[in-house]
């Protein structure tokens, strides 16, 4: 975000954001949205700086940007007629099928619903599918393959940095053989599986849409390097260490350790922590074409634009507008969803995955 000069994450004050300077942020996030082209930078240190992005009306205008989806140009509705089955569960169900059936070599995974039921309640059905798409292809293209070869990959990028970071730790948890295990949902779920405070989610979503692709493994670090007390006083065993670690405190400074994630990627680059055998010898797909997307993310037409140019191309057409109404932002409908998302498990879309030519009354006998 900038002033007179640009700040970076760990340049905010600490504590919540005055009125004055959450109006400030929203001025510069709309001066950010209106340039041609758009001034993602700006967006994307807007999402990492305190607070992130404020509201899910900003979001539902930022994460296209930093995704580069042209909101003018969104996919069709996807699903069925409302009557066969509750909304939202129609909604989520239908966002993950349409972005499978789109891309047959992506593979579901235990988790993936958790983002998608994310980025539902924020946006509308329309913008979750188009969001979605393009996070399976970009961010979570790994998480994706039919093994878990590329996840564990990305797992891999953890203990290199604890060992930067405290070799003390490092060591600790070496002995105890706990692994990285107990950091797979965190990054596969970007955290939505684990945390239980929907706002704390939303801010971890404005921090990893910002960032780069392995930001989650980071943020990993940063929980673990916070934790460091707490880890050495515990029993040098895999069960001890792997039950306090898998178990997110509640009351975790989050932006603290969103600062501290981002220094950790500025200090220890993932260029220089690759040289390792381990990393050294596996090609990440997310990674590999992470800056070829940031370069085409820099160059996007406003909204005004985009806008005008498809009303000059389809004056005609019944859905001018961007987006379907939001779907319900209330706590019950959020524990709704929650719910649904527990019966969506692996093997539920597995079957599907390998059915997509999928009849109605077989989903339907899904849940």
């Amino acid at each position: 975000m900038s002033r007179s000069r640009r700040q970076s994450p760990g340049c905010v004050a600490r504590g919540e954001l005055l009125g004055s300077q959450k109006k400030e942020k929203r001025l510069l996030i709309h001066q950010a949205l209106t340039k041609d082209p758009v001034d993602v930078e700006s967006l994307r240190e807007a999402a990492l700086s305190q607070g992130g992005l404020l509201t899910d009306e900003i979001r539902r205008k930022v994460w296209p940007k930093l995704l580069g989806v042209n909101v003018y140009s969104l996919p069709p509705k996807p699903g069925m007629r409302s009557d066969q089955r509750q909304v939202l569960q129609q909604q989520l169900t239908d966002v993950i099928l349409h972005v499978l059936k789109a891309h047959p070599e992506l593979h579901y995974y235990q988790g993936y619903h958790d983002i998608a039921v994310t980025l539902l309640l924020v946006s509308s059905e329309r913008m979750a599918v188009a969001l979605l798409e393009r996070l399976s292809t970009l961010h979570l293209r790994d998480f994706m393959d039919p093994t878990m070869d590329s996840t564990k990959h990305i797992l891999n990028y953890l203990m290199p940095i604890l060992q930067r970071e405290s070799p003390r730790l490092h060591d600790f948890m070496q002995r105890a053989e706990v692994g990285t295990i107990f950091a797979l949902s965190w990054l596969i779920t970007w955290y939505g599986h684990v945390l239980s405070d929907f706002h704390h989610i939303l801010r971890l979503y404005d921090f990893f849409l910002a960032s780069h692709p392995l930001m989650a493994v980071y943020f990993a670090a940063a929980i673990v390097l916070y934790r460091e007390e707490e880890v050495l006083a515990c029993d040098c065993d895999m069960p001890s260490v792997h039950q306090l670690l898998s178990q997110i405190p509640p009351d975790l400074p989050y932006e603290t350790l969103v600062v501290r994630a981002h220094q950790l990627f500025q200090r220890l680059p993932h260029t220089e922590l690759a040289k390792q055998a381990a990393l050294q010898h596996h090609k990440s797909i997310a990674i590999g074409s992470f800056l070829a997307f940031q370069q085409a993310a820099s160059c996007q037409r406003p909204d005004t634009v985009l806008r005008q140019q498809q009303e000059h191309l389809a004056p005609s057409r019944a859905e001018t507008g961007p987006l379907l109404p939001p779907a319900e932002h209330s706590p019950l409908v959020k524990a709704a969803v929650w719910g649904i998302t527990a019966t969506l498990g692996a093997a539920a879309l597995a079957v599907t995955q390998t059915a997509l030519e999928w009849a109605p009354e077989f989903l339907l006998q899904l849940f």
